[in-house]
């Protein structure tokens, strides 16, 4: 595992962000562990995850001319992303984000910041249902830009309705890849190789719900 990775789950549970026990989810599914982005609440946390962005960014190697923030959680997420791209791997990208409803005064329009075009990077927190996303994929082919790849912070890897999860439905419909900091996997393997006797307590639990509704 990369160290950003390593990193980046030592540090949302040490600041139980990602919690284990049990926790209904919207889809009804009782699972072992909850990964909360809203609890991204701080400045030292914001800092940490674009940070996080960043280097998965850079790792993953995509190729894109401007980052877009989906309103409204996106927003926050892209505007610190790109300064976090700048400051710790001079990679300096333009980035944008929309409004949810168009202003009719002053510059108008949808969309805040850098004009969208050429190949658009989304920065989002995760994909569940896949509905915010395509929202996004439409602004971005409105404005004349290409979807190029997305970013989303953990991957759960796990089924929606069907056999394939909300990410792999996305990656088919728009043929792109969505890349995360981390994933399901990575923290199993985090879990499996931490040498905590609690942490290592949830292991079962988790590896058992990814065997049940894993992709």
């Amino acid at each position: 595992m990369q160290d950003f990775r390593s990193r980046f789950i030592k540090f949302v549970i040490d600041n139980k962000i990602l919690c284990f026990g049990n926790f209904t989810l919207k889809s009804g599914r009782t699972s072992p562990y909850f990964f909360n982005s809203g609890l991204f609440n701080t400045g030292k946390k914001v800092s940490f995850l674009a940070k996080s962005y960043a280097d998965a960014i850079v790792a993953s190697k995509l190729d894109f001319d401007v980052l877009f923030g989906p309103a409204y959680k996106g927003i926050p997420l892209v505007s610190s992303t790109v300064m976090a791209l700048a400051n710790e791997h001079d990679v300096d990208k333009p980035f944008c984000f929309n409004r949810k409803e168009a202003k009719d005064h002053g510059e108008g329009g949808l969309i805040v910041g850098s004009a969208l075009e050429g190949k658009a990077l989304i920065v989002d927190d995760v994909i569940t249902a896949g509905t915010a996303i395509r929202e996004a994929a439409e602004i971005i082919a409105a404005s004349g830009a290409i979807l190029s790849g997305i970013i989303v912070a953990v991957d759960r890897q796990e089924k929606g309705e069907g056999e394939i999860s909300a990410i792999q439905e996305v990656e088919n419909t728009y043929q792109i890849k969505v890349t995360s900091i981390v994933c399901l996997d990575d923290i199993i393997s985090y879990l499996r190789e931490s040498g905590n006797a609690e942490l290592n307590s949830h292991l079962d639990d988790v590896v058992a719900y990814r065997e049940k509704y894993g992709v």
